[in-house]
Protein backbone atom coordinates (compact mmCIF):
# COMPACT_ATOMS: atom_id res chain seq x y z
CA UNK A 1 0.00 0.00 0.00
CA UNK A 2 1.32 3.42 -0.96
CA UNK A 3 1.17 6.09 1.67
CA UNK A 4 1.60 8.89 -1.01
CA UNK A 5 -1.53 7.53 -3.11
CA UNK A 6 -3.61 7.57 -0.02
CA UNK A 7 -2.28 11.19 0.54
CA UNK A 8 -3.06 12.02 -2.84
CA UNK A 9 -6.88 11.16 -2.31
CA UNK A 10 -6.83 12.96 1.18
CA UNK A 11 -6.09 15.65 -0.61
CA UNK A 12 -8.30 15.63 -3.33
CA UNK A 13 -11.32 15.23 -0.92
CA UNK A 14 -9.77 17.78 1.08
CA UNK A 15 -9.47 20.31 -2.27
CA UNK A 16 -12.88 18.95 -3.56
CA UNK A 17 -14.36 20.52 -0.03
CA UNK A 18 -13.02 23.71 0.02
CA UNK A 19 -14.35 24.28 -3.31
CA UNK A 20 -17.66 23.97 -2.37
CA UNK A 21 -17.45 25.58 0.91
CA UNK A 22 -19.29 29.19 0.12
CA UNK A 23 -20.30 32.06 1.83
CA UNK A 24 -23.19 31.54 3.53
CA UNK A 25 -25.50 34.07 5.32
CA UNK A 26 -27.40 33.47 8.58
CA UNK A 27 -29.98 35.50 9.58
CA UNK A 28 -29.78 37.79 12.88
CA UNK A 29 -31.52 36.33 15.80
CA UNK A 30 -33.99 38.71 17.73
CA UNK A 31 -32.10 39.41 20.96
CA UNK A 32 -34.48 37.93 23.67
CA UNK A 33 -35.71 40.81 26.29
CA UNK A 34 -35.72 40.64 30.38
CA UNK A 35 -36.04 36.62 32.09
CA UNK A 36 -38.21 35.54 28.74
CA UNK A 37 -34.91 36.15 26.65
CA UNK A 38 -32.71 33.78 28.69
CA UNK A 39 -34.90 31.24 29.37
CA UNK A 40 -35.65 30.77 26.15
CA UNK A 41 -32.19 31.05 24.96
CA UNK A 42 -31.50 28.08 27.30
CA UNK A 43 -34.29 25.98 26.48
CA UNK A 44 -33.13 26.49 22.86
CA UNK A 45 -29.89 25.50 23.60
CA UNK A 46 -31.02 22.44 25.92
CA UNK A 47 -33.00 21.47 22.95
CA UNK A 48 -29.38 21.30 20.59
CA UNK A 49 -27.81 19.38 22.89
CA UNK A 50 -30.55 16.81 23.05
CA UNK A 51 -31.20 17.19 19.23
CA UNK A 52 -27.25 16.04 19.41
CA UNK A 53 -26.48 12.10 18.70
CA UNK A 54 -23.92 9.60 18.96
CA UNK A 55 -23.49 7.69 15.63
CA UNK A 56 -21.49 4.19 15.34
CA UNK A 57 -19.97 2.63 12.80
CA UNK A 58 -19.18 -0.59 13.18
CA UNK A 59 -17.42 -1.79 10.20
CA UNK A 60 -14.84 1.11 9.75
CA UNK A 61 -14.70 0.63 13.86
CA UNK A 62 -15.62 4.54 14.97
CA UNK A 63 -17.68 6.53 16.83
CA UNK A 64 -18.37 10.28 16.91
CA UNK A 65 -21.16 12.57 18.35
CA UNK A 66 -23.62 14.06 15.65
CA UNK A 67 -24.39 17.82 16.17
CA UNK A 68 -27.46 18.73 16.79
CA UNK A 69 -28.94 22.44 14.93
CA UNK A 70 -28.80 22.45 11.17
CA UNK A 71 -26.20 19.67 11.31
CA UNK A 72 -26.71 17.07 8.94
CA UNK A 73 -25.26 13.64 8.75
CA UNK A 74 -24.59 11.80 4.95
CA UNK A 75 -23.27 8.31 4.73
CA UNK A 76 -21.36 7.82 1.62
CA UNK A 77 -19.19 4.52 2.05
CA UNK A 78 -17.20 5.93 -1.02
CA UNK A 79 -14.10 3.92 -1.07
CA UNK A 80 -10.93 3.91 -3.25
CA UNK A 81 -8.91 1.42 -4.54
CA UNK A 82 -6.37 2.31 -2.28
CA UNK A 83 -7.90 0.92 0.98
CA UNK A 84 -9.32 5.01 1.70
CA UNK A 85 -12.80 4.89 2.79
CA UNK A 86 -15.36 8.19 3.44
CA UNK A 87 -17.96 6.47 5.34
CA UNK A 88 -19.85 10.08 6.68
CA UNK A 89 -19.75 13.37 5.31
CA UNK A 90 -21.39 16.09 7.69
CA UNK A 91 -22.46 19.71 6.56
CA UNK A 92 -24.18 22.58 8.23
CA UNK A 93 -26.26 24.27 5.61
CA UNK A 94 -26.49 27.53 7.69
CA UNK A 95 -23.13 28.09 7.69
CA UNK A 96 -21.87 26.53 4.94
CA UNK A 97 -19.34 24.04 7.52
CA UNK A 98 -18.72 20.67 5.86
CA UNK A 99 -16.42 17.90 7.97
CA UNK A 100 -15.41 14.70 5.49
CA UNK A 101 -14.43 11.22 7.69
CA UNK A 102 -11.52 9.74 5.84
CA UNK A 103 -10.76 6.03 7.36
CA UNK A 104 -7.13 4.84 5.81
CA UNK A 105 -5.00 2.03 6.10
CA UNK A 106 -2.06 2.37 8.92
CA UNK A 107 0.57 2.69 6.36
CA UNK A 108 2.27 5.95 8.15
CA UNK A 109 1.65 7.45 11.93
CA UNK A 110 -1.21 10.37 12.44
CA UNK A 111 2.23 12.78 12.51
CA UNK A 112 3.62 11.52 9.34
CA UNK A 113 0.07 11.77 7.44
CA UNK A 114 -0.60 15.58 9.04
CA UNK A 115 3.05 16.41 7.70
CA UNK A 116 2.92 15.27 4.29
CA UNK A 117 -0.53 16.71 3.83
CA UNK A 118 0.56 19.80 4.96
CA UNK A 119 3.08 19.62 2.27
CA UNK A 120 1.23 18.58 -0.51
CA UNK A 121 -1.39 21.54 0.81
CA UNK A 122 0.88 24.42 0.71
CA UNK A 123 1.63 23.12 -2.71
CA UNK A 124 -1.19 24.10 -3.83
CA UNK A 125 -2.69 27.96 -5.09
CA UNK A 126 -3.90 29.75 -2.23
CA UNK A 127 -3.68 27.54 0.07
CA UNK A 128 -1.76 28.29 3.60
CA UNK A 129 -1.16 26.32 6.88
CA UNK A 130 0.08 25.91 10.06
CA UNK A 131 2.72 23.45 11.48
CA UNK A 132 0.94 20.00 13.07
CA UNK A 133 0.86 20.15 16.72
CA UNK A 134 -0.09 17.34 19.12
CA UNK A 135 -3.67 17.27 20.14
CA UNK A 136 -4.71 15.92 23.33
CA UNK A 137 -7.45 13.77 22.20
CA UNK A 138 -5.53 10.85 21.65
CA UNK A 139 -1.46 9.75 22.14
CA UNK A 140 -0.73 10.12 18.67
CA UNK A 141 -3.41 13.21 17.41
CA UNK A 142 -1.85 15.87 15.59
CA UNK A 143 -3.94 18.93 13.59
CA UNK A 144 -3.42 21.87 11.84
CA UNK A 145 -5.54 24.73 10.47
CA UNK A 146 -4.95 25.96 6.94
CA UNK A 147 -6.85 28.88 4.70
CA UNK A 148 -8.06 29.05 1.13
CA UNK A 149 -7.42 33.02 0.36
CA UNK A 150 -9.25 34.92 2.28
CA UNK A 151 -12.77 32.99 1.77
CA UNK A 152 -12.55 29.68 2.83
CA UNK A 153 -10.78 28.59 6.84
CA UNK A 154 -10.17 24.92 7.50
CA UNK A 155 -9.02 22.65 9.94
CA UNK A 156 -7.53 19.20 9.69
CA UNK A 157 -7.13 16.48 12.41
CA UNK A 158 -5.35 13.49 12.14
CA UNK A 159 -5.78 10.76 14.70
CA UNK A 160 -5.12 6.66 15.34
CA UNK A 161 -7.89 4.85 14.57
CA UNK A 162 -7.68 1.10 16.07
CA UNK A 163 -6.94 -2.13 14.44
CA UNK A 164 -4.87 -0.77 11.91
CA UNK A 165 -6.81 2.29 11.10
CA UNK A 166 -6.07 6.18 10.97
CA UNK A 167 -9.09 8.45 10.80
CA UNK A 168 -8.19 12.32 9.06
CA UNK A 169 -10.90 14.20 9.42
CA UNK A 170 -10.77 17.07 7.23
CA UNK A 171 -13.52 20.22 7.71
CA UNK A 172 -14.00 23.82 6.00
CA UNK A 173 -15.70 26.65 6.48
CA UNK A 174 -16.65 29.86 4.95
CA UNK A 175 -14.09 32.89 6.60
CA UNK A 176 -17.63 34.57 7.44
CA UNK A 177 -19.15 31.89 9.60
CA UNK A 178 -19.79 32.47 12.89
CA UNK A 179 -17.40 31.76 15.88
CA UNK A 180 -19.39 28.89 16.94
CA UNK A 181 -19.43 26.83 13.83
CA UNK A 182 -14.89 26.44 14.37
CA UNK A 183 -16.25 25.27 18.08
CA UNK A 184 -18.35 23.14 17.31
CA UNK A 185 -15.52 21.44 14.39
CA UNK A 186 -13.52 21.10 16.92
CA UNK A 187 -16.23 19.08 19.46
CA UNK A 188 -16.92 16.68 16.64
CA UNK A 189 -13.23 15.66 16.17
CA UNK A 190 -12.63 15.67 20.16
CA UNK A 191 -16.31 13.02 19.82
CA UNK A 192 -14.29 11.02 16.82
CA UNK A 193 -12.60 7.69 18.59
CA UNK A 194 -11.96 3.92 17.60
CA UNK A 195 -14.44 1.65 18.77
CA UNK A 196 -13.40 -0.47 22.14
CA UNK A 197 -12.27 -4.17 20.89
CA UNK A 198 -14.38 -6.76 22.19
CA UNK A 199 -12.28 -9.34 24.02
CA UNK A 200 -11.72 -12.61 22.43
CA UNK A 201 -13.88 -15.69 24.25
CA UNK A 202 -11.89 -18.23 25.63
Amino acid sequence: MDARRLLGWGLLALCTACSGAKQAVREPSEPGTGGSGVSARQQSMASEEQASRRYVDEAMGFELMQPGGTWLLDQTDEQTPEGLTIPVVLRDPSSGAQVVLQVAPAVATPAQFAERLTMGLRSQPGFVTSEPEPLPISDSAVGFDFAVGDNVRGRVVVRDGGADRVFMMLATWPAGAPDDVAQTVNALFESVRPLPIAPEQT
